[in-house]
Order: C-alpha cells, then sequence, then structure tokens
C-alpha cells in the first residue's frame, strides 16, 4: 500500500468532525497530532502516508499530511477495540484559505477522480501517490525555524527516521523572541547568517534550549529570553554532543581553537626581484 486518502468536509456540523484548530496546536507545539479518524473498509497498514483532502462546499484541495500510525482498525463487532477508524499521526496542515486547490489537483493527478468526493480510507494507486508529492513539494511551506529538515511529505516515510527533539527549541513564538531579544549571531562563535549570505540568510538563526531535563519538572514553564539562546547548526550540534547536560555557550567558547592561519616564510630581496622580472614579462 501507498497512501491512504482522508476526506474532510468543514461544513458539515453534525456528527463527527475534525478539531483543525486543536490539531494545527498540537503539530505547532509537538511536531504531530494524533487524531483517531473514521474510515470504510478495513484495510491499511502502520507507516503509510496520509493525505487530508478538503470536501467542502467552499473548500476543496490538498490540505494536509500525516501517517497512519496503526493498522487501520476494522468493521465494528470484531473486537471491543474496533471502531472503524484509522489511527494518525497529522504532521503537517496548511493554513485555511491555503490549500491546495482542486483545479491544482484535477491538472496534475488525473487518476483520481477528485470531484467525486472519494471516501475515507480510500487507497491511492503508487503513480497517483508519487503524483500526489510531487504537487505537495512544490507548495507545501518549509519551515522558518528548521529549514534543513524536510518537509512533511515531501519524502516516503521509509526514507526518514522520527527523531524526538526540544519542543522549545521548534517553537516559532518562542524562537522569534529570543532572536529578537539576543539577535541573529551565533553566542558562541559570532556567525551571522546574514552577513555571510545576504539577504537570504536574514532573520535566520537555531536556537538552543540551555535548561537541562533534569532541573525541568511538571510545572516548568519557558522564559525565552533567558531558557533560550541563539546559536549556528555546528555550535547547536556540538553543544548536544553531552549528554544528558549538553554544553553550555561558555564552556564551548573555551573548546574553539584559535584561529587557524598558515605559516609564513621571509622572502629576501633576491626572489623579490624575481617575482617582478617574472611579472613583467608577463605583462609584456
Amino acid at each position: 500500500m501507498t497512501a491512504i486518502m482522508l476526506g474532510w468536509d468543514p461544513d458539515r456540523r453534525e456528527g463527527w468532525q475534525f478539531a483543525y484548530a486543536s490539531a494545527v496546536d498540537a503539530i505547532r507545539a509537538d511536531g504531530v497530532a494524533s487524531v483517531s479518524w473514521p474510515v470504510s473498509g478495513s484495510s491499511g497498514a502502520a507507516g503509510v502516508d496520509v493525505w487530508i483532502v478538503l470536501q467542502g462546499g467552499h473548500e476543496r484541495g490538498l490540505l494536509g499530511h500525516g501517517t497512519a500510525a496503526s493498522d487501520v482498525r476494522g468493521p465494528a463487532g470484531q473486537s471491543p477495540d474496533d471502531d472503524g477508524s484509522l489511527p494518525v499521526d497529522l504532521d503537517l496542515l496548511l493554513p485555511r484559505g491555503e490549500h491546495i486547490p482542486e483545479l491544482v489537483l484535477l491538472d496534475r493527478v488525473p487518476g483520481i477522480e477528485w470531484g467525486a468526493d472519494p471516501t475515507s480510507g480510500t487507497l491511492l494507486a503508487p503513480e497517483d501517490a508519487l503524483l500526489l508529492r510531487a504537487v505537495w513539494a512544490e507548495h507545501a511551506p518549509s519551515s522558518a525555524v528548521d529549514p534543513v529538515t524536510p518537509i512533511p511529505g515531501t519524502l516516503p516515510m521509509s526514507a526518514l527516521t522520527r527523531v524526538v527533539v526540544n519542543r522549545y527549541e521548534r517553537d516559532p513564538d518562542a524562537v522569534r523572541l529570543c532572536l529578537a531579544h539576543h539577535g541573529t549571531s551565533c553566542a558562541v562563535c559570532g556567525f551571522n547568517f546574514e552577513e555571510t549570505f545576504g539577504a537570504a540568510g536574514r532573520g535566520y538563526m537555531q536556537v538552543h534550549h540551555i535548561v537541562p531535563g533534569s532541573r525541568m519538572d511538571a510545572d516548568y514553564v519557558l522564559d525565552p529570553l533567558t531558557d533560550l539562546v541563539p546559536l549556528c547548526p555546528n555550535c547547536h550540534a556540538m553543544a548536544h554532543r553531552r549528554s544528558p547536560e549538553p554544553y553550555s555557550s561558555a564552556e564551548l567558547r573555551r573548546l574553539i581553537r584559535p584561529t587557524l592561519h598558515l605559516e609564513g616564510t621571509l622572502v629576501d630581496p633576491a626572489e623579490l626581484r624575481a617575482q617582478e622580472d617574472a611579472a613583467r614579462i608577463l605583462g609584456s
């Protein structure tokens, strides 16, 4: 199986409804939102791509991506836990109104009958799944916080490994406040993306959460101004080289070696005259 399509009609007000706003908040905070989506049929497999398709009267198109968290549960009656639903880990939802329009999908992925509102749980043919992934890669936004990480849905799950990360280092609001306070130069080596790459690097810098996990309890509340510090990717990686307590900025500054330089030698007058003669000959 290559991919599953799940339909959502935001115009419906009765019965089961997908809580879009809550899912967006969960993805923003934790990188994933776990939902249970009613589907027809009982075929499915954990780890396959899941595509969320808008099927409303005024909003129609591709809205989001996720992966099946476990096999599709079969029809009711097989066991107490079977409820005809698919456990899904959503990893990216486009802002409402910025979905990929149905007209684009009709043109780029003609093998799917978009106007027929496919039933949730519909399986995609391998060739249609590849075309859909290509369209998604062109339209889905990259992360301003971590542009190195692949956009969810642009690569098959077989090419990825899910890594647990510190949510505070990925929170857009926390990153923005930290950089507004500390600036966008690395607190360890002083590297600045804009100074090196121009406008393309303006405003970008990773941040590092300096509070070790051992010091955080259930009541911990992040202070972006004191608990986060801007670090370039090199220094950030080095900070996490030590575990469970990362290197501090001060420790990293002490570890940096003095600027390397080439050994120099004195040039005698004869060599200087030879260089000048060679320059005249070449110039003429």
